[in-house]
This record gives structure tokens, sequence and C-alpha cells, in this order.
């Protein structure tokens, strides 16, 4: 399996986990330490984490909404200038999320390309 798929596997499997016992900002230090392992690139990682996160965040919702909860989720979109769409909170939700997921896989990407050798990162540029 690439490295971007499994990397992207894990980010979703550990974020969704971290999510059920901790608050919803562990999703930070889990895709950061994801990415920084994987040795992946800037661009890749952040795509990483983009979609490994934005899904452990959109397929519950999706979930909840299909099942029960669209009344609460269709309230809480009137109280946002979403016009009262269910649908369009969780695909906000998941996008929101997502983007966090993807800038803390760039950061831990960055962290780990910062931290390394100057004699690696110079061949990997040649």
């Amino acid at each position: 399996m690439p490295r971007f798929w499994l990397s992207t596997l894990l980010m979703f499997v550990l974020a969704s986990l971290a999510q059920f016992f901790l608050p919803w900002w562990v999703l930070v230090p889990v895709c950061f330490g994801v990415a920084a392992w994987s040795r992946l690139g800037g661009g890749r990682a952040f795509l990483a984490g983009l979609l490994g996160v934005g899904l452990s965040w959109w397929l519950p919702a999706a979930w909840f909404t299909t099942h029960g909860a669209e009344r609460l989720a269709s309230r809480l979109a009137t109280l946002l200038p979403l016009g009262g769409n269910a649908w369009t909170l969780a695909l906000v939700s998941g996008v929101v999320a997502g983007l966090v997921g993807g800038l803390a896989a760039l950061s831990g990407a960055w962290a780990r390309q910062a931290l390394q050798p100057e004699s690696i990162r110079t061949r990997a540029v040649q």
C-alpha cells in the first residue's frame, strides 16, 4: 500500500478513535505525528490530512443526519447562514475539520523536513 493511502487511512482511523474519548482538537497532534512519521511531502501530507480527517467528520455527520438527528442539525443550520439545510451543515463541518487536519499534517511534514540533517535535505533536492 503506498505511503499516501496508508497515511490517509491511519489519520482517518486514529482521529476517529481519539475523538471518541478526547476533545475534537486531538486530531491536530494525530495528523501532525502521522505526517511526520510517514515522510510525505508537503502537498501529499496536506491532502492526506484533508481526506482522512474530513471523512472522519463527514461520515458520522451523514450517518446521524440520515438516522434521526436531521431535525437537530437543521435547527443548528438555521442559526448559521445555511438556510436550515442539515446536509450543508454536514458538508461544511467536514470541510472545516478537513482543513484543520490538512494544515496539521502539513505542519508535521514541514517540521520533519526542517529537523532533517542538511546533508539529507540537499541530497533530496538534487
